[in-house]
């Protein structure tokens, strides 16, 4: 605390990233649980709403999801299996996608026309999705042009983008790929051309390539959307094989190598496993790396009595220490906390939404117009006709 001049007292004086003050910071702390549901009969009426609408609704739980939400899926998976989950459900009329916004534009793109995907908090966004707008993306291309390599170049997209850039990579000759499927997806551009512009995690691209394909650090360059150019001469551009996209999971990204040796020094014969959208320094440093259906099955069958260290979404982790209690299963850093955009679908938002389908209102419809999902769809059945192999599911 400090005081000033006259006497009076002020707010402490606290450097970024230094201490906290509890009682002018609610919220700083991460105690590594959500608190409960601010109504007690949430819980009764989402099961009521939900055996009211019967078959009529179909519920998509992202792994990331509370558990007091992931209780009421019909299914539980990443991304794009609960797409795939959703299109393989017709005849459902409402499907309540308990994702993000990017998850429930994929769910739309492929379902069909009498399905209604619904969101059921519009703020739920992604951060990473949200680095790669549609007008950076188009201009990064005129740039690729100016430099003459655009025509040896292929789009990627991850997954974890908005339908325009999967539907500028579907116009562009490009693909769609999984954490699963990165490696098989790049191997059919690098078929197709010289040069591969990967959207928007930079850190998916960088590790699939350089640990899984062979590439340097040195074949991979940064694009920078925020710079003239992407901050890249023509030399550079000309030079690279993979074109990374200045983009991150906000989670994710957060894991550093000091996590890991932290970790193993707390943690006697540890075993480390993360997503490959860490940083590279943390993927080298780690046991395994995969997706976040890798993750799960590779802890579900891991012996009783190890220990794992987990860098992924904690919302997640927890679940899986609560399923696995005959492993020790930790969180690998100590400080970052949950997904803040996945949390936006909680139990208030949910039941809202249910109840109002049970009135005959629709709420936060999803609809990608028809010439993105055109070439949206273009993109991800490409994807789908890619060859198969032995991936880290």
């Amino acid at each position: 605390m400090t005081t000033i001049a006259d006497g009076s007292k002020s707010l402490p004086l606290l450097f970024l990233g230094q201490n906290t003050d509890p009682h002018s910071e609610r919220g700083v702390e991460c105690p590594g649980a959500l608190p409960p549901a601010s109504d007690p009969d949430l819980v009764e009426r989402a099961l009521k709403a939900k055996q009211a609408l019967g078959d009529q609704v179909f519920v998509l739980g992202h792994h990331y999801q509370r558990d007091e939400v992931i209780q009421f899926a019909d299914v539980t998976g990443d991304s794009f299996k609960l797409a795939r989950d959703a299109a393989a459900r017709p005849d459902a009329p409402y499907i309540v996608f308990c994702g993000v916004h990017f998850m429930a534009e994929s769910a739309d793109i492929l379902t069909n026309s009498r399905q209604t995907v619904i969101l059921p908090d519009l703020a739920a966004g992604c951060s990473m999705a949200d680095m790669a707008r549609i007008q950076q993306v188009e201009a990064a291309w005129d740039a690729l042009a100016d430099a003459g390599v655009a025509d040896v170049t292929v789009p990627v997209t991850y997954m974890n983008s908005s339908a325009d850039i999967k539907a500028f990579c579907g116009r562009n000759g490009g693909v769609v790929c999984t954490s699963s499927n990165a490696e098989t997806a790049l191997e059919w551009a690098f078929e197709q051309g010289e040069k591969v512009l990967f959207l928007p995690d930079q850190h998916l691209g960088r590790n699939t390539a350089v640990l899984q394909m062979g590439f340097s650090l040195e074949d991979c360059v940064v694009y920078d959307p925020h710079k003239p150019g992407g901050g890249l001469t023509r030399e550079q551009l000309a030079a690279a094989k993979m074109i990374l996209w200045r983009g991150h999971c906000s989670v994710h990204g957060r894991f550093t190598a000091e996590s890991v040796d932290d970790v193993r020094a707390r943690v006697p014969g540890v075993n480390v496993i993360v997503h490959p959208e860490c940083r590279h320094e943390v993927v080298t440093k780690a046991d395994l790396v995969g997706s976040t259906e890798y993750i799960i099955k590779t802890l579900e069958t891991a012996e009783p009595g190890t220990s794992w260290a987990v860098g992924t979404e904690l919302n997640l982790v927890q679940r899986l220490a609560k399923q696995h209690t005959d492993k020790n299963i930790v969180f690998l850093d100590k400080t970052v906390c949950y997904c803040a955009t996945m949390n936006r679908i909680d139990l208030p938002h949910f039941v809202w939404t249910l109840e109002n389908l049970v009135a005959g209102h629709v709420v936060n419809p999803i609809h990608v117009d028809a010439e993105t999902e055109q070439h949206a769809k273009l993109a991800l059945d490409r994807m789908l006709a890619l060859p198969a192999k032995p991936t880290r599911d």
